[in-house]
């Protein structure tokens, strides 16, 4: 399943009244929500019409976070859902989590982009294909082993597989409070891809995720307003019963592995955005 087709579907079962993406580029995966949304990207150029209450920033993530007014078109409602698309860079990567998190509750969602490279070179900092994850997969291995508290759910999801994270708790600030460490532990720089991560170790399969009632879970608490202690468990177990049916062996299910374009920067700027698009702006588009 294409990343853009799973995501439609999450949108479709969590129904969330918030919806938070940093990184638009052409409003492709902005274009599927129905929320009141908040887009941030340096440089996008949206050609696809957008049919939600929509603030758009045109800013880094780490300068729109810095800003004491950040979300507040939210008027102070957490992110029901967020999609983390932006810098494929690692620490950018997570600072972004680190700032959405504090922005949600135990029952949003937040997807990363970007995390199952098919091949070394897509992950390379320096972009050199046309296909490119950075070393985004490094933000599952972090959260892994630095947030055990959280739900991870890889999805193998075409072309370069997406992480769901839950249990949220914007209260935590393990992250923040050792991000330095954190960095020095996982480099910015290259490193070996572990097979795990080439091989979609844990991946499941989106249709089955899809089909299995979790994201109908947690809409039902967020209506509900269910109290966190009880809802993480709730969600926990709901999980660990899940992934066991939904888990494939992709070893033993060879994955599209295309050949690998080299990388030719662009030589002129995108096209703006024109009179083609027709959207309804809320907020102001901040230029920095």
């Amino acid at each position: 399943m294409y990343y853009i087709d799973f995501l439609a579907g999450v949108h479709a079962q969590l129904r969330p009244p918030t919806y938070l993406e940093i990184g638009i580029r052409d409003g492709k995966s902005l274009a599927l929500s129905r929320a009141r949304s908040i887009g941030i990207d340096p440089a996008f150029a949206v050609r696809r019409e957008l049919h939600c209450d929509v603030s758009l920033h045109r800013a880094t993530s780490d300068d729109y976070f810095a800003d004491p007014q950040a979300c507040a078109h939210f008027d102070g409602r957490p992110s029901a859902m967020s999609f983390i698309d932006g810098m494929h860079l690692f620490e950018f990567a997570l600072r972004d989590f680190i700032n959405v998190e504090k922005r949600s509750e135990w029952h949003s969602v937040v997807v990363f982009d970007d995390v199952m490279p098919r091949y070394v070179d897509e992950a390379a900092r320096d972009r050199r294909t046309v296909n490119w994850t950075g070393d985004v997969y490094k933000v599952w291995l972090a959260l892994a082993e630095r947030r055990p508290d959280l739900v991870l759910v890889p999805v193998h999801t075409m072309p370069t597989g997406l992480l769901l994270v839950l249990s949220l708790d914007p209260a935590n600030t393990a992250l923040a409070s050792s991000l330095a460490e954190v960095l020095e532990n996982y480099g910015v720089d290259d490193r070996d891809v572990p097979d795990a991560v080439l091989g979609r170790a844990g991946a499941v399969e989106p249709q089955a995720l899809l089909d299995s009632g979790l994201f109908g879970l947690l809409r039902e608490a967020r209506e509900a307003d269910e109290p966190a202690a009880a809802g993480r468990e709730r969600l926990r177990d709901r999980v660990e019963e899940l992934l066991p049916k939904i888990q494939v062996d992709w070893t033993a299910a060879p994955l599209p592995r295309p050949g690998l374009r080299a990388w030719q920067p662009a030589t002129a700027p995108p096209a703006s955005l024109g009179s083609r698009v027709r959207q309804r702006v809320s907020g102001i588009v901040a230029r920095r």
